[in-house]
Order: structure tokens, then sequence, then C-alpha cells
């Protein structure tokens, strides 16, 4: 991909087109010079049309040598849609993004992913929940894939981590602009034990509301299937619900969710036919692999438990953020 040089970054930096336009430049573009060649009329030609953005491609060029360097600088790389290294699961939805960046190792294409998701106020069982699925998938060697969010998704990433696996984590952000600040020191984590942080946004980006609902479709996407948790009827976890569903992949509820008061969202997508699931081993099952982990396995050492202080969690979680 060295021989395209700065094209993808390029693409990635150009304002206001949706991410299947920039899938159709990057595909037209072999090189910067076929970029460089476009006219905004040929642009407009190419993505079927008009362009109201001034076509300034000098200051396009200049942000992506900067992304360029702070990517180079924080140890974040990056893959374009035509790169052999894109996940291939990607590719298969309607509206991939052109350029992934990433810090960590890439998912393993060979590996089913399970992807974790629920809402940012949880109840302790539902916190409780989440850790033990996610922890159990690790043991067997599946990935958990979650959006690093506090509550459900960040729980989930713990648990994989502990279960041993490579948990991969979705940001609404530059990589270099880990939200929430408070699951920095898990996303550090993640990289050491060889899990992976993506993101379709450059470096330098800020979190903003309507990038969490994109990311979902990511964490939807390369997941084969997906466990809702628990959700309240407003919550984001039911966008990548709608996400799994258009994307045909597998989705389940917990338990967890259908039992609690916050989980109106939960039991919605029970009653629209969704299979409630109390643990993985029904996921392991329904994919016929066979769990490494026996049942009552005590933490291994630098495990925290979970249902310790599950309650005092769920409690702090109920405080002072929106849940996306």
């Amino acid at each position: 991909m060295a021989d395209r040089g700065l094209v993808d970054v390029m693409i990635g930096r150009i304002p206001r087109l949706t991410p299947a336009e920039r899938v159709r430049i990057c595909i037209h573009c072999k090189e910067e010079a076929d970029l460089w060649g476009l006219s905004k009329k040929a642009i407009e030609t190419l993505i079927g049309r008009s362009l109201t953005q001034p076509w300034d491609l000098e200051a396009v060029y200049a942000q992506a040598e900067r992304d360029a360097t702070v990517a180079r600088m924080r140890g974040i790389g990056y893959v374009s849609y035509v790169s052999p290294s894109y996940p291939p699961l990607l590719r298969e939805i309607y509206d991939p993004p052109a350029i992934l960046f990433y810090r960590g190792q890439l998912p393993n294409p060979e590996l089913p992913i399970v992807g974790i998701v629920g809402t940012r106020h949880p109840s302790a069982a539902a916190l409780t929940q989440a850790y033990d699925m996610a922890k159990t998938l690790g043991h067997a060697g599946i990935p958990v894939i979650a959006g690093l969010a506090l509550g459900i998704d960040g729980m989930a990433h713990r648990g994989n981590s502990d279960g041993g696996a490579p948990t991969i984590a979705v940001l609404g952000s530059g990589l270099d602009e880990v939200y929430p600040a408070g699951n920095r020191l898990l996303a550090r984590r993640i990289i050491e034990q060889g899990g992976v942080l993506l993101s379709e946004y450059p470096p330098g980006t800020t979190p903003r509301k309507w990038h969490f609902p994109a990311r979902n479709r990511i964490i939807s996407a390369l997941a084969r299937g997906t466990v809702v948790v628990e959700a309240p009827e407003s919550s984001g976890a039911l966008i990548t619900a709608r996400f799994v569903l258009e994307q045909g992949r597998d989705l389940w509820v917990a338990s967890a969710g259908i039992a609690s008061l916050q989980g109106a969202g939960t039991r919605k997508l029970a009653a629209e036919g969704a299979q409630v699931i109390s643990s993985a081993a029904e996921i392991l099952k329904e994919w016929g692999i066979t769990p490494t982990e026996a049942p009552g396995e005590p933490p291994r050492e630098g495990e925290f438990s979970v249902s310790a202080w599950a309650a005092s969690l769920a409690h702090t979680l109920h405080l002072g953020y929106e849940d996306r």
C-alpha cells in the first residue's frame, strides 16, 4: 500500500462525503496522482451528485500530511478499502469506511467475533453477565467487539481480556482522542494484550454525538453475532441491533436485560424475535464451538471479581453520562 502514498488519508479528509462516496473515490484512485488529476466536476460524476463545498485539494493534502505525521508518532496504522488487510466482513455492508485507522493488531479474519453492547447505565446483574459472557468467549478463543463505552461495553472488554482473547474496541473519535477518558487505561490494556482499537476517524478527531451511531455499524459488521445485554428504549445499543439485522448477522438479548428495570429496549427486541440467552455457552453451542473453560473456574491472577463491586459501579455509571 506504500505506493498509494497519502491518497487514502486525503480521501478521508475530503469534507462532506458519505462513506460509500469515499469508497468509490478510493477504488478509482490508485495513487496520489489520480486524485490530484480529478476536477470537482469529475468527483461529482464519480459520486453521482453535486458538491456544495469548495474543492480545495491543497488544504486536504496539508491536513493529510498532518494526519500521517500524528499517526506515525502515536503508533497508529491505517488500511483502506482496497488494501488486502482490510477486514473482509466490512466489505459486505453498503457503507463501509473507506479508511480504517487502528492501534494494535488487526482482527484475525479467520476468527468469529461476538459483539457485546448495551447501556452506559447498567444494572449490577447486567454488568456481571456482560463480563461473564465475554470472559467465557475469551477462554474459547473468541474475541469480543464493543465500543469502549462506560457500562456494558467496558465490562465486556475487561471480561474478554481476562479470558485471554484479543478484544476489539471501535471508537467514535480519533485513536489519539480515546473517549471516555475513564477508559484510557483499558484501551492501553487492550493493545498490550494483542487486541486493537479501530476508528474510521483520522487522528485529532474529537468525539461527536453523531459519530457513535455511525461507529455502531462497524461493530455489528465485524461481529458474526451480537448480544444486546441491557438497553432502555432510547439506547444506542438498539441502533446496533438494527444494523445487525440489516447486515444479516445473529442477534441475541441477554436474560439480565430482560429482567431489569432499564431493559425496555431489550424486552422489545425479544418480543420481536431475538433469542434470549443467559450465557455465552449458548452462543458457542449454536456455532458448534467446544468451550475450553470449566464451569466455576476461579479468576486468574490479576483478574478482578466483578461480583464484588458491580453494584457500586452500576450506581456510579448512572451519574452524568448520556446513553448513546
